[in-house]
């Protein structure tokens, strides 16, 4: 694991902890509910292996606009519950969080990606903890 990426992770979980930690309406200490951990699925988007080969600015525009239409779509069936760019030019291009059960399943959902099934992204998944219903609330 690159050091880069090992940073990113500790902050994620340190914000996740800090998330739960806090007195705010989620929070399992005002509700008696025990805190528990549920696994999640951590994806670093990545630059695609094709991501050069399209030069046209309006195909570009296209699949990113359907890209975040991808997002939205997931975001609303539950599934995509962080996702955002990087803010630098480097090879990691965004994270996604995903609420999946199985790889598989992020896998198959992350296929739906017109910038990935272009090209223009890459992935790596990696599993991920957190507090159940605590991320950034």
């Amino acid at each position: 694991m690159s050091l880069k990426l090992f940073a990113v992770l500790v902050s994620l979980i340190s914000i996740s902890y800090n998330s739960f930690s806090q007195k705010n309406p989620g929070d399992s200490s005002k509700n008696n509910a025990p805190f528990e951990l549920k696994q999640y699925w951590f994806v670093m988007l990545t630059k695609g292996t094709r991501r050069d080969e399209i030069k046209d600015t309006a195909v570009i525009n296209k699949i990113q606009q359907a890209h975040i239409d991808n997002i939205v779509r997931l975001n609303k069936l539950g599934k995509i519950i962080v996702a955002g760019p990087f803010g630098d030019d480097t090879n990691w291009r965004g994270i996604f969080i995903f609420n999946c059960k199985t790889k598989e399943e992020t896998e198959e959902l992350l296929k739906t990606d017109p910038a990935i099934a272009a090209g223009r992204l890459g992935y790596e998944i990696h599993p991920w903890w957190s507090g159940k219903n605590c991320l950034f609330q």
